[in-house]
């Protein structure tokens, strides 16, 4: 995911991975709906105004509840 920011905007690199996808690989099976990429670490860039909100926008999009655990943010710019 490619982020534009504005002036109100700090670009975050979020490092994350599904640990539901990484315990399925770790026994020679597939998730039911989640590729097994994701049981290694994917990075996405997110614009937001800060840290928590970056957070808040990975929730929405990777909800813990489906196994998504966040490794590391990191600011860009």
């Amino acid at each position: 995911m490619s982020a534009f920011t504005n002036h109100s905007q700090t670009v975050f690199e979020v490092e994350l991975h599904n640990q539901d996808v990484r315990e399925c690989v770790k026994e020679n099976r597939s998730h039911d709906i989640f590729d097994d990429r994701w049981a290694d670490v994917q990075t996405h860039e997110v614009a937001a105004s800060d840290e928590g909100k970056a957070l808040a926008m990975i929730e929405n999009t990777y909800p813990s509840c489906d196994g998504f655990v966040v490794d590391q943010v990191k600011r860009l710019f």
